[in-house]
């Protein structure tokens, strides 16, 4: 398994992976040294989550390979399906799943997913419209959350 470290703006990420696809993508609280050389496996994905943050993409291509649960993978490959800009909720995203009860369950799956940002869990959101449970911290949803949804610019006259 091959492991890099990229700078974003929200901190050092950890990517780890190898030629089946990356199986995690993780922002850490730490500061440590960015890796020099990513090993081939991973060049696609960093190059893409800097795409990213630099604003010059909205979708993600390589090949992912997160480790789980059947029904977190369920959860995990719902949540590929919010669109870009866009949230849902918990509860919205249960009833997709077939079971407005299991509330809770995909609220666990979403908070143990592997692949921070390309497998936008941030952009599901309370039933009311908060911020709500976040494995990277509020403060990383909310800055995602506005880094896909600029404010439109107003026209003076």
């Amino acid at each position: 398994m091959e492991q890099a470290h990229i700078k974003t703006p929200l901190g050092i990420a950890l990517l780890e992976g190898d030629e089946n696809g990356i199986c995690k993508i993780w922002v850490l609280d730490e500061e440590l040294p960015v890796t020099k050389k990513i090993p081939a496996p991973l060049e696609n994905a960093a190059l893409q989550l800097t795409e990213y943050f630099d604003g010059k993409r909205n979708t993600f291509d390589f090949q992912l390979n997160p480790q789980g649960t059947d029904f977190q993978k369920k959860v995990w490959k719902a949540l590929l399906e919010i669109p870009f800009g866009k949230t849902t909720s918990y509860q919205e995203l249960s009833i997709k799943l077939g079971d407005v009860k299991a509330i809770r369950a995909v609220a666990s799956a979403n908070g143990k997913n592997p692949l921070w940002v390309v497998v936008p869990c941030h952009r599901v959101i309370g039933s009311d419209g908060s911020l709500t449970g976040y494995a990277g911290g509020l403060w990383r949803k909310k800055w995602l959350l506005e880094h896909e949804t600029p404010p439109i610019q107003q026209s003076l006259f």
